[in-house]
């Protein structure tokens, strides 16, 4: 590693980014959807009910059913983003068959926007073209890596893994602790766990953890507040 490789270490240099980004955004939101909701039906029988049957069928059904729902979500979204990069490439490459010269002097313009003299500007487009026409282009004017498409599977995969991770949390708590503590044992739980996974997409994504800690916090802790409240207004009147 060079002294400049070493000194900038930490920074996002190296290939595969979007992808690395995709997988991260989500495995976060997937790990943080399943804490909620699946703790937020869990909460909300019991609000309804002290019987734990009830209250673990809903989970275990809302954990199955989120999973699902999360995987197909993330596959359909960035499939169409995946098909909107894979359309500007081929586009970009026609351009670049059909009209070289334009498609220079658009690159030459682009490097002159970004503060280069003509001259400099002129210099680097013709370089970059003699290399990599397609991947200069696509790098300056669209910020897309061509070999780095984002991967719709991928995203599915890590949205359903984490969901399901993060929903068995409050469905453990649910079992564990006795009627009595379950659902503020469940609701200590919870909040912990986003907390932790708050701070943990703050941390790999380079940003302070404090305020996306709070974020999803407080996030979790009214839509327990809320969910509870409404199986307990249900429980008390529709159920009685």
């Amino acid at each position: 590693m060079t002294e400049v490789e070493a000194t900038h270490a930490n920074e996002p240099h190296s290939g595969g980014l979007a992808n690395r980004l995709n997988w991260l955004r989500a495995g976060v939101l997937g790990a943080n959807d399943g804490i909620v909701s699946v703790s937020a039906i869990a909460v909300g029988v019991a609000g309804a009910t002290l019987q734990l049957g009830p209250i673990l069928a809903a989970s275990v059904a809302g954990l199955v059913g989120g999973a699902i729902s999360m995987a197909l979500g993330e596959y359909v979204s960035v499939s169409s983003q995946r098909d909107s990069e894979r359309a500007l490439i081929a586009k970009e490459q026609a351009e670049l068959a059909t009209m070289p010269h334009e498609e220079l002097a658009e690159l030459t313009q682009l490097y002159q926007n970004k503060g280069l003299s003509p001259q400099t500007a002129r210099q680097v487009a013709e370089e970059l073209t003699a290399n990599d026409a397609l991947a200069a282009h696509l790098d300056a004017e669209l910020n897309i890596d061509q070999h780095d498409i984002v991967s719709p599977w991928r995203a599915a995969y890590a949205s359903a893994i984490a969901f399901l991770i993060g929903g068995v949390l409050p469905i453990v708590a649910i079992i564990v602790f006795p009627a009595s503590m379950r659902v503020p044992a469940t609701f200590a739980v919870v909040l912990l766990a986003l907390a932790i996974t708050g701070a943990a997409g703050g941390y790999l994504g380079g940003s302070p953890v404090l305020r996306p800690t709070a974020r999803v916090v407080l996030g979790g802790a009214i839509a327990l507040a809320a969910t509870f409240l409404v199986g307990r207004l249900l429980g008390t009147t529709v159920l009685a």
